[in-house]
């Protein structure tokens, strides 16, 4: 069961692994990012972040949408943390919806893009997608820390 997708472009640290992880009710953590699944040092890195209690897996998106559709991740209660927006909305529209929120968390300014919150800055493509998955009755919202109130991204 997928309790929580969350884009950060910082993946996994403190914030997601204190505050998300127990808030959420998880035992595992799927980082989903092509990049990560195939380096040594992040994985290093990341696994130096994770909690005792958590299972970690780190996987391409591809990989990780095939592992959601078969059926072997539906023992675990899992928190997914993705890099980007398009990597949000390529494991949403290719998960059977099987996700049905998705968490926005941080995603760092860069060329072209525009503030939404003091840690969402989107460029007009994202924005779209994001839009679309509105669209498509996916739960798009704000949220730095469970405490924090959710906040419905509009573009």
């Amino acid at each position: 069961m997928i309790k929580l997708l969350r884009v950060d472009h910082r993946l996994l640290h403190g914030q997601v692994v204190v505050s998300w992880f127990k808030n959420v009710g998880a035992n595992t953590i799927l980082v989903a990012n092509d990049i990560v699944a195939s380096d040594e040092l992040r994985k290093s890195a990341i696994r130096l972040a994770k909690p005792e209690d958590a299972k970690l897996v780190m996987k391409s998106i591809d990989d990780s949408i095939e592992a959601i559709n078969s059926g072997i991740t539906d023992k675990y209660q899992m928190l997914i943390v993705v890099e980007s927006v398009a990597d949000a909305e390529k494991l949403i529209r290719n998960t059977q919806d099987k996700i049905v929120s998705l968490n926005l968390g941080g995603t760092k300014p860069r060329e072209g893009t525009k503030n939404y919150s003091k840690t969402i800055n989107l460029t007009d493509l994202e924005a779209d997608l994001l839009t679309g998955l509105q669209q498509d009755g996916v739960d798009v919202y704000i949220q730095q820390v469970p405490n924090e109130l959710k906040q419905k991204f509009e573009k």
